[in-house]
């Protein structure tokens, strides 16, 4: 299942997600974690400490070996140069799996140990300064758009994406490439406007989305989050004393997590587990080839100096009939 959690900055979204990580790691499941936010927190979420997340390496600096990689024999694409953050796959190019080993996860994802299990972590790579005034974040969130494009997973197999704040994602069309999507919000006016902001440009992608409260601290709360956010609000999390000592640099185990808190993650495995059987491949890879004519005729097409919707072929479907080793 692909998994992304959202909200706006501050409302907890990267803590949920690294806690949901742990949640799954914990049973003994695959898990691919990728930090795709402009401030790259997922890791030290994690137990890592500053100075090994900042070491990880970044998918943006590595995006012309995963295109390489990607390409395969596929006809269509004559080059990794010419391929773009939404060129979709076809016949001959290579897919990627949670659980296998290949070169792009060999160049860019690292095992992170965890208490109750293990994870694979990827991450964007920070802004940096020589990116300021001559590049855009989304540039860099565009491998993970491309991996996505080529990812085939399955039932018992998790990629969760902690993804930028807010309603950036709406930028590209990240936002489409999951199973579910998981809006963190505070019991606040500014925790619920982003959600609001989300569903409206979301209603007509058919993204599968669902509310989880955070910082819940008692009924009145509750009633806010009810009243504001109606029946796509699906779990809370309350105050978190076990956050907090993750939050002042302890590394407390998993099975200390309050027992309400904990039945919050077993609740957002469940809806993750039934969004996998709601999947439609044939939207799937329609929505990638919608995006990928409108990136190309807005910008790709005048970048590579060809026209990219030659890279279509209509008939392929991701996920139909593709066996486990498809393109390698």
């Amino acid at each position: 299942m692909k998994i992304a959690f959202v909200g706006k900055g501050g409302s907890g979204k990267t803590t949920l997600s690294a806690l949901f990580i742990r949640h799954l790691a914990a049973a003994g499941l695959p898990v691919l974690a990728v930090d795709a936010d402009i401030n790259q927190h997922l890791g030290p979420a994690l137990g890592l400490t500053d100075e090994r997340a900042a070491a990880l390496p970044s998918l943006g600096a590595h995006l012309p070996e995963i295109k390489e990689y990607l390409r395969g024999n596929n006809p269509l694409i004559r080059s990794a140069e010419e391929m773009i953050k939404t060129t979709p796959p076809g016949p001959g190019s290579r897919l990627l799996r949670i659980v296998e080993e290949n070169p792009v996860y060999a160049a860019c994802a690292r095992p992170v140990a965890l208490d109750e299990g293990s994870v694979r972590l990827m991450a964007t790579g920070a802004f940096t300064e020589e990116d300021l005034g001559v590049a855009c974040y989304h540039s860099k969130v565009g491998a993970v758009e491309l991996l996505l494009n080529h990812l085939l997973d399955g039932p018992d197999e998790y990629l969760v994406t902690d993804m930028t704040a807010g309603s950036d994602s709406f930028a590209s069309g990240l936002f489409t490439r999951f199973d579910l999507t998981f809006l963190v919000a505070e019991p606040t006016r500014k925790g619920v406007s982003v959600y609001r902001q989300y569903k409206e440009y979301a209603q007509d992608f058919d993204v599968h989305l669902r509310v989880v409260g955070n910082k819940v601290q008692g009924p009145d709360d509750l009633d806010f989050l009810r009243r504001e956010v109606g029946e796509d609000l699906y779990a809370c999390f309350g105050q978190s004393g076990w956050v907090r000592r993750l939050e002042r640099g302890d590394e407390p185990p998993l099975r200390e997590l309050e027992p309400p808190n904990r039945e919050v993650l077993a609740r957002l495995q469940t809806a993750a587990d039934t969004a996998h059987g709601l999947r439609d491949p044939r939207r799937y890879s329609a929505q990638a080839v919608r995006f990928h004519l409108r990136n190309a005729e807005s910008w790709g097409n005048a970048k590579v100096g060809t026209d990219l919707a030659g890279q279509v072929d209509p008939d392929y479907v991701l996920g139909a009939g593709q066996p486990r080793t498809a393109g390698v």
